[in-house]
């Protein structure tokens, strides 16, 4: 929603970042029962950086800024580095080559799906978030599997998530 209010000048812009930006904190409490307080504000740190510079590019690009658009693009992917640098470190069954490809890859179709709402290709656009959602999921079910395994959870709980 933030894409398409940045790139379509919506009035519910500041709105969408603001929900946008709920997301950091839902995350990380998701990582604070298992690995406590301070890493659970480190991920909610690093996913809020995470967000507002994708906002910032989307922004930039809108624009016309190639110059700041390249600088936030870079700082976006330093930000993603970091993050799965961090994921890695907490867990051993997360590695930090899949992490960063994960992230990368995130980063490389939300970058696309945004130049396509710029570009006013909306069906390109779908098919790309679409994608992300998988990507996503896909995402969210390796963090699983790595808790589930970090943790040595019952074997209830790896039914109840479909493992």
């Amino acid at each position: 929603m933030a894409i398409v209010s940045i790139a379509q000048r919506l009035p519910d812009e500041a709105e969408t970042i603001k929900r946008l930006l709920r997301n950091p904190g839902d995350i990380a409490a998701m990582f604070r029962p298992m690995y406590g307080g301070c890493v659970a504000d480190r991920v909610n740190t690093l996913i809020t950086q995470h967000l507002s510079i994708a906002a910032d590019l989307v922004k930039a690009a809108k624009a016309g800024n190639g110059p700041a658009a390249a600088e936030i693009e870079r700082r976006w992917y330093a930000n993603a580095d970091e993050m799965a640098a961090f994921l890695s470190f907490i867990n051993p069954y997360w590695s930090r080559e899949a992490m960063t490809n994960m992230w990368h890859e995130h980063l490389s179709l939300v970058k696309a799906q945004a130049v396509m709402m710029l570009n006013k290709d909306y069906a390109g656009a779908v098919a790309v978030y679409d994608q992300g959602e998988s990507l996503l999921l896909a995402m969210a079910d390796d963090l699983t599997c790595g808790i589930i395994k970090q943790f040595a959870l019952p074997q209830a709980c790896c039914r109840t998530v479909g493992l």
